[in-house]
């Protein structure tokens, strides 16, 4: 990672951590700030990017991260597949992010009744099968699961499942080399976050 002082971020980990937790206040008391985007805001974009934070997020259609945390276009550098997984395409945009955009922030956001952990949960426990590319994708979210109650209640189990699945993508993040350096250096700060569906308010884990 180059060490000019031009690439650092405009921004601290605990900074960016505070706009995101401050926008999703706006969103869900009805103050957001962005209704429209100016045409200079475009035209200053078009020469470059410097978004505060990286958010690896669900492809879910309720859960668009630049309306739940009422950012501007360029604050946020959002990558959406479904279940919030990980894979080799997923990994290198966020080394990318890392690496180019200098993000300080990292997040990974599941929501509440996310269909792919549910689906994930039907697999592991009832022996459900789905089409062969959406198996792979559960491959993926099925090892979080371990050590749920399998007898607890759809809605207590999903529940449990849909932050399990949160903070095991985000101890496979904490493994990377790449991780493990800038965490290291002190210049990146990686969080787990759960979208509530029905309130908007996105809540921050441990």
């Amino acid at each position: 990672m180059s060490t000019d002082p031009t690439d650092r971020p405009l921004w601290t980990a605990d900074e960016a951590l505070a706009r995101l937790q401050a926008g999703n206040l706006r969103f869900i008391s009805g103050q957001a700030r962005f209704p429209t985007v100016q045409k200079e805001v475009l035209a200053d974009l078009a020469r470059g990017q410097q978004p505060y934070v990286t958010i690896l997020g669900c492809s879910d259609s309720r859960v668009p991260p630049e309306l739940v945390f009422d950012a501007g276009f360029g604050e946020l550098f959002v990558i959406r597949v479904a279940g919030n997984v990980l894979g080799p395409s997923i990994l290198g945009t966020l080394q990318y992010a890392g690496l180019h955009l200098h993000t300080p922030l990292f997040v990974v956001m599941g929501h509440e009744g996310c269909g792919a952990v549910k689906a994930a949960i039907a697999s592991r426990f009832d022996g459900s099968r789905q089409a062969s590319r959406i198996e792979i994708l559960l491959e993926q979210i099925i090892p979080a699961l371990d050590g749920l109650d399998p007898q607890a209640s759809p809605a207590v189990l999903l529940s449990a499942a849909v932050e399990a699945n949160v903070r095991h993508t985000v101890r496979q993040l904490l493994a990377t080399p790449e991780a493990k350096a800038r965490l290291g250096e002190g210049v990146m700060r990686l969080v787990g976050a759960v979208y509530e569906l029905e309130t908007g308010r996105v809540r921050f884990l441990d």
